[in-house]
């Protein structure tokens, strides 16, 4: 029987991220991934003959720190790439631009004015809290001195805020997204295009009293303040350094291999995780598991609730983990022609106001697709034509909200209503766009689960909120990557601090394994 020090459950980002830091700290390490590629939600994959995408479509704010310990760059991974432009589009070519040096067009002068006062504040706050990002958040009332550090450290930075600016922070970081964004601005479009970064990917709205300003933040902790980029080699770049970084780290990654249950050891001394058994049948030890995946998946089908204790069982079952994202593919035979813009390229959203987006969201809440999606569009064959046949072109976009649970069950019928109603909407704005589309997909939250093996379908593994973040992330007895069974970690998109392409729960989780194995 094959044994190894660590087994990591899903070969995500995150999971490799993990995998690197242990090879590189001299333990023998194994990542299983069930599908045949790597990557989870940022798996580079083909939708149509030819054409290439990936779900992730962008990169906002991956660790530099990782990048740099891990040695990315050598491996191909640009994390400095060029941040793109924000559009929100209008459909008279009245559109709204943001570029990541914060020059705005299309609003007026007070706007604008407004815009650097309102951004380089957020930035203070992003700043203040972006070292917490890669820390393990500790337990509330730990007596540990260094815990408590890290709580003082806190504190300390907050302080050196000044008074005001730390009462400010306190206020801004629970307010809904509305009521910030009426606050300092005038225009419609740029309140929705500022809005959209702190909503995609949860189930919230403008007016939800919950975490969207914090949710802004924590994506403000890349390279570019929260800028997206598409890297030289798009997502798959990034998936591919990784997966370098693991190998020259002496990391072992099994594709087509997945978990049928994590194996728990009981005896006179209590629990212990000490291997995983494959749906292959095969069994493989291990002295500790960590797990990628989600939290639901990884304690409900893979530990199993009968060596849980009820009321952490209980908690994970409670666990809000719905996602309200669609996606959506097209292979395109030429460019888009977007009314108004000399070329499509950046980031476009569609999302002329917040109310747009707050009735898009009411739609979902009752268990259907909206009427009017909003969506963020990028073109990443722009950046990256290698996605498709010479000459032609992928779109890529983000549909929000499109439920989960649909109220008549997600038909096939279902599905090409929604994928003719994006297509319906795009077309608004570009008025050709159907006579380049040869062919295209979309993926609802439903799809993403089945297909990728998430829980909900949701990016975050778990809804990034109050509830659900910092020393609660996925909720104690769990929140510092260890868990209530010895030998189990988590190192996934449900730990601290949550999804999106960043790195810091596989580095974070990596961290304790290290400490906890001296």
């Amino acid at each position: 029987m094959n044994h190894f020090d660590t087994i990591i459950i899903g070969a995500g980002h995150n999971g490799l991220v993990c995998g690197s830091y242990l090879g590189k700290n001299g333990q023998k390490v194994l990542i299983l991934e069930a599908a045949e590629q790597l990557g989870g939600l940022a798996a580079t994959r083909e939708f149509s003959p030819g054409f290439n995408a990936s779900v992730a479509q962008t990169i906002s704010h991956f660790s530099t720190k990782v990048a740099k310990e891990l040695n990315l760059s050598a491996h191909g991974f640009d994390v400095a790439a060029a941040p793109m432009t924000n559009i929100s589009l209008n459909k008279e070519g009245n559109h709204v631009t943001l570029t990541s040096s914060g020059e705005i067009t299309g609003v007026g002068s007070e706007d604008q004015q407004n815009y650097q006062q309102y951004q380089q504040l957020l930035k203070r706050f992003a700043n203040l809290l972006k070292p917490f990002w890669l820390k393990t958040m500790p337990r509330i009332g730990s007596p540990s001195i260094k815990d408590n550090l890290t709580f003082a450290h806190l504190g300390i930075k907050m302080r050196m805020l000044g008074k005001q600016d730390m009462a400010e922070f306190m206020r801004v970081a629970t307010l809904p997204a509305r009521d910030l964004m009426d606050e300092n601005f005038d225009s419609d479009q740029l309140k929705a295009l500022l809005s959209w970064d702190g909503l995609i990917g949860s189930k919230m709205a403008p007016r939800s009293p919950n975490a969207t300003i914090l949710a802004l933040l924590y994506r403000m902790s890349g390279l570019h303040d929260g800028a997206h980029s598409l890297p030289s080699g798009g997502i798959a770049s990034l998936i591919n350094s990784l997966h370098k970084a693991a190998t020259k780290a002496g990391v072992e990654v099994q594709t087509n291999s997945k978990v049928k249950q994590i194996l728990i050891q009981a005896d006179e001394t209590g629990l212990k995780a000490n291997g995983v058994e494959l749906q292959s049948g095969e069994i493989i030890s291990a002295d500790r598991v960590v797990s990628a995946v989600d939290p639901k998946r990884t304690f409900l089908d893979l530990v199993g609730p009968q060596h849980l204790e009820i009321d952490f069982t209980s908690r994970i079952n409670r666990l809000r983990c719905d996602g309200y994202v669609a996606k959506l593919h097209l292979a395109l035979s030429d460019l888009p022609n977007f009314t108004g813009l000399t070329k499509p390229d950046g980031r476009m959203i569609i999302a002329d106001e917040l109310d747009s987006i707050e009735f898009a969201f009411d739609d979902a809440k009752y268990g259907e697709p909206s009427q009017k999606p909003v969506m963020e569009i990028v073109i990443p064959s722009l950046h990256n034509p290698e996605l498709a046949p010479s000459g032609q072109h992928v779109l890529s976009a983000h549909v929000m909200y499109v439920p989960y649970k649909h109220k008549n069950g997600w038909t096939e019928q279902a599905k090409a209503d929604l994928y003719e109603r994006v297509i319906d909407t795009i077309a608004e704005y570009a008025p050709d766009i159907r006579e380049k589309i040869i062919d295209g997909e979309i993926l609802t939250p439903l799809d993403l689960e089945q297909q990728f093996n998430v829980t909900g379908g949701h990016w975050h593994h778990t809804e990034l909120s109050i509830s659900q973040m910092l020393m609660m992330r996925p909720t104690y007895e769990a929140a510092q990557y260890s868990t209530p069974i010895p030998g189990l970690y988590l190192c996934g998109a449900g730990s601290h601090p949550g999804g999106g392409l960043i790195g810091g729960p596989g580095h974070n989780a990596a961290n304790e394994i290290i400490k906890a194995s001296k």
